[in-house]
């Protein structure tokens, strides 16, 4: 008992110890990497916060949409979705640990260069504009919920409701994060992945007891590798939007390195002991990211599902604003419409979440780049918290204003996942390019992770282009 005490305050010390600028690397920070699997489970948490942010959109909104089209026909895209991002992910952040800087100073370093730049730069500058439609949509969308469950003005459905909601959760997400601390956005995207994760797996074997319930041959028929008529777009959306997109990727090389995996590796000096250390926590990271990978696959698995037996069958599909309300027949036409205000909750909650999850990365990614482009010192710690906190109100401003405008949370959600799937082939260029000429060779993985590494990227480029055809 007094070990697992001892454990627990050193796992405090050196996380706290960290967060003042875990983005400078010294020697005093150096920590040893955990051994085994229960020590290493308590280092544990960027995953927490991507999960957060995958959780939400893509599967509330976009795997029950698909799922509402074409049945179980395409439940097999969403584990290939989810899963051939993951090593992209993982070698932007072994890229990061290494280094101490985040995957957007990675980007910069990417031949050819431009005016001094490297050419993924000033791309992800233009990224600014799918964080703000993505998200826009998804905070619409909760502001739907909400109107349903409690209307402000007029009725559940009326757009001054909706929008005095989006307003609302807008300055709420603003006033949670002007702290600016890792460790309360991890604790409060834990919390929140582990509720809509638990909750919705459930009701998944809930419909079991209803006319709704699905067989083993349903599932085995929806795991065929095919694509049904007419739903590439869709699918090319749920592609971008469900597992890891360009913003949760690149978001992550932040989290790992705030966390302190970078600092408590140190700056590498050569030495067989970094390269120990360098491992060791390179390997936490990849515990971190795949135990995150079961969480939101078995999420966005389950909301398929709902879409794809419940409303497929009735003929139902999910269309504009009314997106929320034919989501929840899911509820109301198994268990009853007296679950109905409660599954108006459940989402407001689902789709918040990703929203508090995407105030800090967003700004962290969008106040990285505009250090790139020299508009501020990334190396002065107190400048690059002002930055944060104005891009931290930015954002939620910027998205609320756009669902006042727009009034088509569904719109907005799926050309932000088209994008998201697009600028998902830069990032996996350039993680490829600082793979080969930047990460130490000492800490890099076997031929088999190569390989899958680039199968990965051939498969996110491939739909990337496919996206592009569709959208013009």
């Amino acid at each position: 008992m007094a070990d697992n005490t001892q454990d627990t305050q050193h796992a405090q010390t050196t996380i706290d110890d960290v967060h003042h600028d875990p983005y400078v690397l010294t020697k005093e920070k150096i920590q040893e990497p955990p051994t085994g699997l229960k020590q290493s489970l308590k280092f544990l948490g960027p995953g927490m916060i991507t999960s957060a942010a995958v959780v939400g959109s893509g599967e509330l909104i976009t795997a029950t949409t698909l799922g509402s089209r074409v049945g179980m026909m395409l439940l097999w895209l969403i584990f290939v979705s989810t899963f051939v991002k993951v090593f992209i992910q993982v070698e932007l952040a072994r890229w990061s640990i290494s280094t101490g800087k985040p995957a957007i100073f990675g980007y910069d370093e990417v031949k050819p260069t431009i005016a001094g730049h490297g050419w993924p730069s000033y791309i992800v500058l233009i990224m600014f504009f799918q964080f703000v439609t993505g998200q826009a949509g998804v905070i619409g969308a909760a502001g739907v919920a909400m109107s349903m469950l409690l209307p402000i003005a007029g009725g559940p459905t009326d757009p001054i409701s909706i929008a005095l909601w989006v307003w609302i959760m807008a300055l709420l997400a603003i006033a949670i994060h002007m702290a600016n601390r890792y460790e309360i956005i991890e604790k409060v995207s834990t919390t929140l992945v582990v509720v809509v994760t638990l909750l919705v797996i459930a009701m998944v074997f809930a419909i079991q007891f209803t006319e709704f319930a699905w067989s083993g041959a349903e599932l085995a028929d929806g795991l065929r590798f095919r694509i049904a008529a007419g739903s590439m777009g869709i699918a090319l959306s749920m592609f971008g939007m469900t597992g890891v997109g360009a913003g949760e990727v690149s978001g992550y090389s932040f989290w790992v390195v705030e966390k302190g995996y970078a600092a408590w590796t140190g700056p590498n000096d050569g030495s067989q002991g970094w390269v120990r250390r360098a491992r060791g926590w390179i390997r936490v990271m990849k515990l971190d990211a795949w135990v995150s990978w079961v969480i939101y696959t078995l999420s966005t698995a389950a909301f398929y599902m709902l879409g794809a037996t419940v409303l497929y069958k009735q003929g139902l599909e999910v269309k504009g604003t009314d997106l929320v309300g034919t989501i929840s027949r899911i509820f109301t036409d198994t268990l009853g419409g007296w679950v109905g205000p409660l599954f108006l909750l459940f989402a407001g909650i689902a789709l918040y979440k990703t929203i508090l999850a995407n105030v800090p990365t967003f700004a962290r990614q969008t106040g990285a780049s505009l250090a790139v482009f020299n508009v501020y010192d990334w190396k002065d710690h107190k400048k690059r918290n002002k930055v944060m906190r104005i891009l931290m109100v930015v954002f939620p401003l910027l998205w609320a204003s756009a669902v006042t405008i727009f009034q088509s949370p569904l719109f907005l959600v799926l050309l932000g996942g088209t994008l998201n799937a697009v600028y998902l082939m830069i990032v996996a260029v350039s993680t490829l390019y600082l793979a080969k000429t930047d990460t130490d060779p000492r800490i890099k993985d076997g031929t088999g992770f190569k390989i899958l590494l680039i199968v990965s990227a051939i498969a996110i480029f491939a739909v990337g282009v496919l996206g592009i055809v569709d959208m013009f």
